[in-house]
């Protein structure tokens, strides 16, 4: 028997999203533009017009407005740009960046090394074959699953993951993430080992350098501690980790632990049983030395004195 079918009936194949490589290159120009504006140009309009009138006691508001107007540039973009992107976008634009930075300094390494002329043209073929390769690994299977799994991750997301179990244990680890960091940058800060402006040299440039960070002796501490911070929060909040320490402390709820008396007194017993251990060691130890290094056994050497001469033993009566 026929079976009419309305054409409007056939499944249509939805229209396939923006590229992801697209999408995280666009986020990942955003984000360089933030930090462009957040740590470039704020600094040079606070010195020229701010500064003089905030005086030294102004000095500590400069950090402080960079650190908000970047979080909040990056707030703006992720709501115009990335809430509709493709799935992994987030992790995509720190790929991006990432293989953006990682080229430009391999790419200065060697352009600083090299000589005008022929050697910008070594550059910047070298440039260009570092660019193709990010392209073909950012935009193959392998790069997409590593954008997919850093979003997926949590990495660049404010929401928990569990966050009513096993608190005790992510609360321990986020303090021993914490330690860890802030006495790197405790250690960083004392030893003042960073320059006042940190300055980056550009070959084929003049005057040949050019300032990536001023007052780095305090940006770079504070961007390190935010750094720390996040870290220590999402690291809490993976799903593979943070399913082993909620399974860590229910494993650490069913130990029977030992009272407080009891263990005091278990303490008394394991001490005084081991000095009189000790005590009876030293006794044998000392009776069969002497016996044994008597000159009528003679199986141990007698012992000697500072002058290496053999010390007789002297018998009272």
């Amino acid at each position: 028997m026929a079976t009419a079918v309305e054409p409007g009936s056939q499944p249509r194949t939805p229209a396939p999203p923006a590229s992801l490589l697209l999408a995280s290159a666009i986020g990942a120009v955003y984000v360089a533009a933030a930090l462009a504006v957040a740590f470039r140009f704020l600094p040079t309009f606070w010195a020229e017009y701010a500064a003089p009138r905030a005086g030294y006691y102004g000095r500590p508001v400069l950090p402080v407005s960079q650190i908000v107007v970047f979080l909040g540039l990056v707030w703006v973009g992720r709501r115009l740009l990335l809430d509709n992107a493709p799935k992994g976008v987030h992790g995509g634009v720190f790929l991006v960046i990432s293989a953006a930075v990682t080229v430009f300094f391999l790419w200065r390494a060697l352009a600083l090394n090299v000589g005008e002329g022929v050697g910008q043209i070594v550059a910047g073929v070298f440039a260009a074959v570092l660019v193709f390769f990010a392209f073909r690994f950012l935009s193959g299977p392998t790069g997409t699953g590593w954008m997919v799994a850093l979003e997926e991750q949590g990495w660049f997301s404010t929401a928990g993951y569990k966050s009513s179990l096993g608190q005790k244990a992510r609360r321990l680890t986020i303090l021993g993430i914490l330690l860890l960091g802030g006495t790197g940058i405790y250690s960083l800060w004392v030893a003042r080992t960073l320059p006042e402006n940190w300055a980056l040299a550009l070959p084929f440039e003049n005057p040949g350098s050019v300032t990536v960070l001023p007052d780095a002796q305090s940006m770079v501490p504070g961007l390190l501690l935010a750094l720390t911070l996040w870290v220590a929060f999402r690291a809490v909040n993976i799903p593979s980790f943070a399913e082993f320490l909620i399974a860590t402390e229910a494993e650490m709820n069913k130990v029977s632990w030992t009272p407080k008396r009891r263990l005091a007194q278990d303490t008394v017993v394991v001490l005084t049983t081991t000095l009189i251990m000790v005590l009876f060691l030293l006794v044998v130890d000392l009776f069969w030395g002497a016996l044994l290094s008597h000159r009528w056994v003679g199986v141990l050497p007698a012992p000697k004195d500072d002058k290496g001469k053999t010390v007789q033993a002297k018998q009272e009566w």
